[in-house]
């Protein structure tokens, strides 16, 4: 019997004896396959309908020997069920794993819990989730694969452990587990699980550089026997800086891969690892599988996450294992660039390695920054909820109840996110929104001699009205997000504090920070610019967080001038008396010639007359005209070159007159040698983190504005990745959200450094 939609209670499955298998694919379906075989009531839960309908029709089928064979389980999406749930096997791919608990943590009984029968490490955040005492760890080695919907292929042998976390004694529902998992095979249970996971880190590595090359595990791995070793070193390296005590499993032997091993005992220890890997069904890796067949991302970043932060905190350098998790960064969506010649140059990596310690001091290096990103690429997830939730959250510029409500909204957020300020001020605002300040010490051992702080500068306000949210809400398809505000700019201030969560998880330095908010950039900083200027003067540098220019970074803006011509002339009767009158709308056509020759393009100069304005009627002589202006210019001598010719005009007919009133609403933004030495340092941490970054200049103005033209230097456009500023179709990316967290994170940690 299959379940039906929204299905709570199903025939023949009790929610405290049956099992509910979340995730579906090679790891859960074996699970799963083997538990029902036993008699146990199983549920699975899978976000691939074809697969789940394929279950429902044909039931849960494995593929062993030329053979197949079929059981009978409850199957159902997300969305299809409701009921509740007490013994889960969690078997998602690790970066779907904070999705998955989202789901899991409404539905699980109070004395239920969650196993791991993952890939990684992930059983520190589902005790974050749902609590340690609901969490169980499992070490899995199952070699299986799905390969049409509803069909697992059996990989043979493999090993299943299961224990408590945190290395707590066996306990009756680990025995009880272990028992029935021995339907799957050998099952054991034991008070080391970490000492396995750690184990299959090293082997896990080994595999996910086959990936790189279309040849087999076995032989690939016989082929590149410095790469090998150089990856199980690196690793265990850090199991050994954390006192990991590691286990042996199937052929895989740990202690002859160590850093120092007796060379002969290693390579023993390889060919029984080969041999073992050639009895396989599967002769190639589910890496290998997801990019050359599946295209899909890999997971395995997710994966070394972990091993990536403790080698950051510990001193250990892994560079054998970025390059591999870099290499398969490349082969995402390009599988024709896999190569036998990027194993060869991991030997040559191997073969001359940087050193492998430093004095493990926390500071920014080549292994702080990927642990950075990986820390932040395994809570994605969490970056996009609360992207969500900040969007949905209306603060448009001329609604101030919004803005009040959406201010209180962002300090509990923040109070959550980053805990209680050292300081905080409440700046209020008649007309507008109220600006916030929050002041953050420095942590984690900042060594710089100038203690002043980075400014962190961003606004709250959009230029969406009230009520958008009605008909466009926070979207997410894939990797783009849409919503009002997403890209200007609420992802850039959601980047800002999961960089600083960052560095706080991972132990790295970040200088004393400053955060300012205000809710009126989108209407010009009126009432906020002189308060942005009292802040930068006390500040060593600012990052602001408006959205990139096409992923690059702004270190000039125009300045902006909103300026106003206005003609005054007589009026007459144009028919009876033309002559008696003096026509302001004619003086200012003359005006509008005038100011039109100020353009210099080749200065970066523009002048658009973007609004003019009257007279009374077709038979009266205009007595006023006037036309608004918008100027930008991009050097200060070109704002005092404009300023001369403005206040220079004079009529054509004497007998009208001529007013100018405005002013400059945001100085020249120009790249100054502080703004080139922060832009140098922003690339060379990009280049840490993998990527290149641009810089550009840019028309429109921002409160960075203020601040380079008070002297202090200034990263802008470190927000979102996207496009679209005030139109429909705004969008920022999940992809841009980590990286560009990741480079404010790096950037804070030099900063702390000097």
């Amino acid at each position: 019997m299959s379940d039906t939609p929204h299905e709570t209670d199903p025939a023949g499955f009790s929610a405290d004896s049956g099992y509910t298998v979340v995730g579906g694919g090679a790891i859960g379906g074996t699970l799963a396959f083997a538990l029902a075989g036993a008699g146990h009531p199983v549920r699975v839960i899978d976000t691939d309908p074809a697969h789940i309908e394929a279950i429902r029709a044909r039931g849960l089928t494995l593929a062993r020997g030329g053979h197949r064979q079929s059981v009978r389980v409850h199957a159902a999406t997300p969305d299809e069920f409701d009921g509740p749930v007490h013994r889960v096997l969690l078997a998602v791919k690790a970066q779907a794993t904070g999705d998955a608990l989202r789901w899991i943590a409404p539905r699980l009984a109070e004395d239920g819990y969650v196993v791991s029968v993952q890939n990684g490490f992930n059983e520190e955040l589902i005790a974050e989730r749902i609590g340690a005492r609901r969490t169980v760890a499992a070490f899995v080695n199952i070699f299986a694969d799905v390969i049409e919907p509803g069909v697992v292929l059996d990989g043979g042998a493999g090993a299943l452990v299961i224990g408590e976390p945190d290395g707590a004694p066996v306990s009756e529902r680990v025995r009880s587990l272990v028992a029935d998992l021995r339907s799957w095979g050998p099952a054991e249970a034991s008070a080391n699980v970490e000492g396995y996971l750690w184990a299959k880190a090293g082997f896990g590595a080994m595999l996910a550089a086959t990936a790189l090359a279309d040849a087999s595990m076995a032989d690939l791995i016989d082929r590149h026997a410095p790469a090998m070793d150089a990856l199980t070193a690196e690793i265990f390296d850090v199991a050994d800086a954390l006192g990991i005590t590691l286990e042996a499993f199937d052929a895989f032997e740990p202690a002859a891969l160590r850093r120092g091993a007796d060379p002969a005992a290693r390579r023993a220890a390889t060919a029984r690892l080969t041999a073992w890997l050639r009895t396989q069904a599967k002769d190639r890796s589910g890496i290998w599988r997801d990019l050359a067949v599946r295209h899909r991302p890999v997971e395995v970043t997710t994966h070394y996450a972990d091993v990536l932060v403790q080698a950051a905190r510990h001193g250990v350098a892994t560079p054998v294992l970025r390059a591999v998790l870099a290499g398969l960064g490349e082969l995402e969506g390009a599988p024709e660039l896999m190569s036998e010649d990027r194993l060869d140059a991991l030997d040559r990596l191997a073969a001359h390695p940087a050193d492998r310690r430093t004095d493990g001091s926390p500071r920014l290096d080549d292994t702080a920054a990927p642990a950075v990103r990986s820390w932040l690429a395994a809570h994605q997830e969490d970056m996009v909820a609360d992207l969500a939730a900040y969007t949905s959250q209306e603060s448009a510029s001329d609604d101030r109840a919004a803005l009040a409500a959406c201010l209180g909204w962002l300090r509990g957020w923040l109070d959550a996110s980053l805990g209680a300020p050292a300081a905080e001020e409440t700046l209020p605002r008649e007309e507008t929104g109220d600006i916030l300040i929050r002041r953050y010490p420095a942590t984690g051992g900042a060594a710089s001699p100038d203690e002043r702080p980075v400014l962190l500068l961003g606004h709250y306000d959009t230029v969406w009205s009230t009520g958008t949210l009605a008909d466009w809400p926070f979207r997410r398809d894939g990797d783009l997000i849409t919503g009002p505000g997403v890209f200007d700019m609420k992802a850039g201030l959601v980047q800002a504090v999961w960089a600083l969560r960052a560095l706080d998880a991972l132990g790295l330095p970040r200088p004393a920070c400053t955060l300012m908010l205000n809710g009126d950039e989108e209407t010009g900083s009126l009432t906020s610019r002189d308060a942005i200027v009292a802040e930068a003067l006390d500040s060593r540098a600012a990052l602001v967080f408006e959205a990139a220019a096409d992923g690059a970074v702004k270190t000039a803006r125009k300045g902006v001038g909103l300026f106003t011509v206005t003609v005054t002339g007589t009026e007459a009767h144009a028919g009876l008396d033309p002559t008696a009158g003096a026509s302001a709308v004619e003086e200012l056509a003359h005006q509008i010639l005038r100011l039109g020759a100020l353009r210099d393009p080749g200065a970066g100069t523009s002048l658009n007359v973007g609004v003019i304005e009257g007279g009374t009627r077709s038979n009266v002589t205009a007595g006023r005209a006037l036309a608004r202006l918008d100027i930008r210019v991009a050097t200060d001598a070109e704002r005092r070159r404009i300023g001369a010719a403005l206040a220079a005009l004079r009529p054509v007919d004497p007998r009208t007159s001529i007013e100018v009133t405005g002013d400059w609403n945001r100085p020249v933004f120009e790249r100054t040698a502080g703004v080139a030495e922060l832009a140098e340092l922003a690339r060379d941490c990009a280049a840490l983190l993998g990527f290149e970054l641009r810089e550009t200049s840019v028309g429109g103005a921002s409160d960075g504005n203020f601040v380079v033209a008070a002297g202090v230097p200034v990263l802008d456009g470190i927000g979102a990745v996207g496009s679209g500023a005030h139109a429909r179709s705004e969008h920022t990316t999940v992809g841009g959200l980590v990286e560009r967290a990741a480079l404010t994170a790096t950037v804070l940690a030099s900063l702390a450094r000097g």
